[in-house]
């Protein structure tokens, strides 16, 4: 008596006793996404991959398209954060010991050199993978609606990028570092109505100094990592929200008014 089942290969029988075990369900809750239905349930009940959309435009996920800039940015924004967390248990905001804690680094803590060598080529990076996948989106017309609300969230994300490249450059407080930021600080009197308190708001004081660097050092380890991280929450919710990542642009008005008129055109007539 032959079975009506097909002998399953070790294979398959190890995956079913993977879905089917209490480790898989108490993490994926709705079997394995087989169908439609169950991709969706999977998709909207796990923390993680709730973040993507349920379907995705083969065409967008095109390697040549994207150019994986978002993802290269926040991998670099992730290793930012380890390399930062290492680089602050030998860190001192002082301008006494900065810059021996910087050369005690590189010479004494065990791969700490490598670490903040990998910390700096990582934001400068960074600045450049933001730059050009903010080139790709405006390219491709993917700020259009309706994510003309996540275009201006990115672009928040982009300048919170600068400010961390920027206040990270004093940290150092070698000479390039310093009069680097003294530089970028004294343009900050000409900003219209609000000159002298974004200046004070920087510098805390009269010149660049103890006030200067722990201003930096705070918003540098502190508030603008946790801005950046909760925009880029709210930025893949909406990337989410608004169907994945932007296909091709969509014809222009004067595209389709011209395939309006020629399928009104009668068969057999020439314009």
């Amino acid at each position: 008596m032959s079975s009506s089942t097909p002998n399953k290969s070790l294979l398959d029988l190890a995956t079913q006793k993977l879905v089917e075990s209490q480790v898989w369900r108490s993490i994926f809750r709705h079997g394995y996404p087989d169908t439609p239905l169950n991709q969706s349930l999977v998709m909207m009940g796990n923390v993680f991959l709730h973040l993507h959309p349920v379907k995705v435009s083969r065409q967008a996920m095109k390697i040549t398209y994207t150019w994986c800039m978002g993802g290269i940015s926040f991998f670099l924004f992730l290793l930012l954060t380890i390399t930062g967390v290492f680089l602050m248990f030998y860190y001192v905001p002082s301008v006494d010991t900065a810059y021996q804690n910087i050369n005690q680094l590189q010479s004494v803590v065990a791969f700490a050199n490598l670490t903040r060598n990998m910390h700096r080529w990582a934001a400068h990076l960074m600045v450049v993978s933001v730059s050009l996948h903010m080139i790709r989106v405006f390219y491709h017309g993917a700020y259009k609606p309706p994510r003309e609300f996540n275009w201006v969230v990115g672009v928040l994300l982009f300048f919170v990028t600068l400010f961390l490249s920027f206040t990270g450059y004093l940290l150092p407080w070698d000479q390039i570092a310093i009069w680097a930021i003294t530089v970028g600080t004294n343009l900050a009197p000409y900003t219209p109505l609000l000159g002298d308190a974004v200046y004070k708001v920087l510098v805390g004081g009269g010149a660049v100094g103890q006030e200067t660097l722990i201003r930096f050092y705070v918003g540098h380890v502190i508030l603008l990592p946790l801005a950046g991280a909760l925009l880029m929450a709210v930025h893949f919710w909406r990337i989410r929200k608004d169907g994945g990542a932007a296909g091709p642009p969509p014809p222009s008005r004067r595209e389709l008014e011209a395939r309006a008129d020629l399928e009104k055109a009668p068969a057999g007539s020439t314009r």
